[in-house]
């Protein structure tokens, strides 16, 4: 569903993207982790078309982002890590707005929204002006906008933030079902740990612009050579090691050998 090839952003003499490759499959929760200044956000915003690449190639369901990239934009939903919507719209204007931008019929626009507002919590306040919400329902406006065109992947960049615990629970829930029933496509960045552990079906951790870990939790845990550790103490792991000690690691498990510490 998503390929990422060499993907390369370079900010003058600063490179913050440095050679990612990913593929993503149809389907997964797969989530981008990484410390603060890893590159995550720029990785998500240029696969959303909103930054421009220095160097590499992105793929959406066989559409190149560089030569196709109003195709690729179309069925890909974005959720940034702040809530930018129209304040002065309101909720069901706000999200028949997004319906024409993607020239969806009527019909289809008027049901959405109906069940969308209801999914988040939001109908009783359809008619009510957007700046009067607080920063959660913010959020869950924001989470209605993206999905009501029904796109193929969705693309989450701090989905939690703001949310109380019963918006924790809905937006968990949601993917879960958007991947399972719907066949979705969700790529999300976060920094809460547990929610990438409980919703991910595999996980790639950035660090100073490169992937140093990706697979399943179980993988991650040999890679890691934490068997039975949480991803939280898998991530600190992984992303407070050393190059050298990091070079170590790949060159190991590439090798098929074993540590000097298990060895017999």
């Amino acid at each position: 569903m998503v390929k990422i090839e060499g993907l390369v952003k370079r900010y003058g003499s600063f490179t913050a993207v440095d050679g990612i490759d990913l593929d993503v499959k149809q389907g997964q929760v797969f989530g981008v982790l990484g410390p603060n200044g890893a590159g995550k956000t720029t990785t998500l915003r240029m696969l959303t078309g909103l930054l421009m690449p220095t160097d590499g190639i992105i793929t959406i369901d066989g559409h190149r982002m560089d030569s196709d990239p109003v195709k690729a934009k179309s069925i890909t939903g974005f959720i940034p890590d702040r809530p930018y919507v129209y304040d002065k719209l309101t909720a069901f204007e706000y999200l028949s707005f997004i319906g024409g931008l993607y020239q969806m019929p009527k019909a289809r626009v008027a049901r959405r929204v109906r069940e969308l507002l209801e999914l988040f919590a939001l109908a009783e306040w359809a008619d009510s002006l957007i700046e009067s919400f607080s920063h959660g329902m913010k959020q869950r406006i924001t989470f209605a906008g993206a999905l009501l065109p029904e796109p193929k992947l969705l693309v989450v960049d701090e989905p939690m933030v703001g949310l109380d615990p019963k918006g924790h629970r809905l937006i968990k829930d949601l993917f879960r079902r958007l991947t399972e029933r719907d066949g979705m496509t969700i790529l999300l960045s976060t920094h809460t740990l547990d929610v990438a552990e409980e919703v991910c079906d595999s996980v790639a951790i950035i660090n100073h612009g490169k992937v140093v870990a990706r697979g399943t939790m179980d993988q991650l845990r040999v890679e890691s050579g934490e068997s039975a550790a949480t991803l939280e103490q898998v991530f600190l792991r992984i992303t407070e090691e050393t190059e050298e000690e990091r070079a170590a690691r790949v060159a190991l498990r590439f090798s098929g050998g074993s540590s000097a510490e298990e060895s017999p």
